[in-house]
């Protein structure tokens, strides 16, 4: 894995759950530019998602199984998109903490995917 990107995919992630948990404090739903936030973080879960499986299929594997680290990537890559699906349909502040904490669920699952990985 690439170091780099997975600490910029939780960065990424953590300033997106910092950002729509600001919006549920102030008792604001997701709004378009939250969308716009969820897709850069989709964007870079699927970046890693093309890296990890390139560099599988390249014959590098990680140290806890190649299984466990493909559920991981694709549980990673899905985890920002069902929360924005889901904030859409609740139009209240708990959309917000919705795609917050899907944010959150993605920086863990980056240091997992590091973990798994063998860093």
């Amino acid at each position: 894995m690439l170091v780099a990107l997975t600490v910029a995919t939780a960065v990424a992630a953590l300033a997106l759950a910092a950002w729509c948990g600001w919006a549920a404090y102030r008792d604001q739903p997701t709004k378009d530019w939250h969308f716009i936030g969820m897709a850069v973080v989709t964007l870079l879960a699927l970046v890693q998602l093309v890296v990890g499986v390139v560099q599988l299929a390249r014959g590098e594997k990680p140290e806890q199984g190649t299984t466990i680290f493909v559920s991981y990537l694709i549980g990673a890559f899905a985890c920002v998109p069902a929360a924005g699906f889901m904030s859409l349909a609740e139009r209240t502040r708990w959309g917000s903490i919705t795609v917050a904490a899907g944010g959150v669920v993605l920086a863990v699952l980056q240091v997992r995917l590091y973990d798994i990985w063998g860093g």
